[in-house]
Order: structure tokens, then sequence, then C-alpha cells
């Protein structure tokens, strides 16, 4: 594939661009901000074709900026600006690569993966033993008779009223209590509690 020949546009940008230059190197502020933000689309065609990632844009822009900042005195009116732009964005697009590269490589966007990750530290005989317990009574409310089951899982687990726990169980409201308090006692006695 051969390379563009430069218009008579290119060339008139270049010696503008390279005055333009020469004039902030003598100290002309606004001809060197001028200068900067008319750079700006040539850095980001180079940024494109050397194939940085959209959302790396602005960050091989604001490098290479900074990389003409620091280096402007270095900058020989006599050679072309254009030239000497392309190659600086040409090279900052490539670290902004390989740098975007080595970040990929190491890390993982997994934010659910950190959330339950659990800590190797951390000390899990707290929650064993809540386990443990939990399990314990589990049982222990499995084997109550039914009555007493319906009554401690509607009135203690789900914390219905009596009224609500009366409406869908079918059952009295004092029969709800006698079962309730017959659960708990029994309850008592096989876990111990009341030790």
């Amino acid at each position: 594939m051969a390379k563009r020949a430069p218009d008579s546009t290119d060339v008139e940008t270049d010696r503008r661009w390279s005055a333009l230059m020469a004039v902030a190197q003598a100290g002309d502020r606004n001809a060197y901000e001028r200068l900067l933000r008319e750079c700006v689309p040539v850095i980001l065609r180079v940024a494109r074709r050397q194939g940085v990632p959209a959302s790396r844009l602005d960050d091989v822009v604001q490098e290479v900026l900074l990389t003409v900042h620091r280096a402007r005195q270095t900058y020989d009116p006599a050679r072309s600006f254009v030239g000497w732009l392309c190659t600086i964005s040409q090279r900052r697009a490539i670290d902004a690569l390989r740098r975007h590269g080595r970040v990929d490589r190491r890390e993982v966007h997994a934010p659910l993966a950190y959330e339950a990750h659990c800590d190797p530290a951390a000390d899990l005989a707290p929650h064993r033993e809540l386990a443990s317990r939990t399990k314990v009574l589990g049982s222990a409310v499995a084997e109550l008779p039914a009555a007493q089951r319906e009554a401690l899982e509607h009135l203690a687990l789900m914390e219905m009223s009596l009224d609500e726990a009366s409406t869908m169980t079918g059952r009295t409201k004092g029969s709800l209590k006698v079962n309730l308090h017959r659960a708990l006692k029994t309850l008592r006695a096989r876990l111990g509690a009341g030790e």
C-alpha cells in the first residue's frame, strides 16, 4: 500500500504549525495554546491508527500534549512539526497499549467475586458454632407436635400477630397461645436452655 502524498493543505498546516511553535518557543502563550488545540485531531487520528481503544484516547492525547510541552524547546522549526508530532503521538499510543496490556493481564473486573471472596485470616469458629446451633434448633422444632410447631412458626418465626395467625391457621387465639407456650417449654427442656 503506497503512502499518501501530502497535499497543499498538509504542507500549509505544517508550515503554520511550525511557525506557531517557533513563536511559542519565544514565549507567546496564545500561539502555544492555539497550536495545542489544533493538534488534538492529529493526535487522535494517530492513536486510532495505532489501535488505541476509544476509552483510552483521552489519556493518549493528554500524554502527547504533556510530552510536547516538556520537549517544546527541542523542536527545530526548520523541520516538519507534523512529523515531530506524529512521532510523539505514535510512541505515546504504543506506551498506552503496552500499559493497557499489562493491566489487563493482571487485573480482572469481577466485582461479585470480590464481594463473595472469603477472608483467609477470618476466624470461622463462631460461624461454625452458629451453624451447628441452628441445625440443632431446626431438628428440635421439626420434632415438635404439629399444632405446637405451627404456632411456633407463625407467631415466633414469621412474627405474625395472633389475629393473622388465627386467620391463617383456622385455630383460635387461645389455642395458638397454649400451643406456643407448650412448644417453647418443650424446646427449653430439649435444648437445656434452663440450665
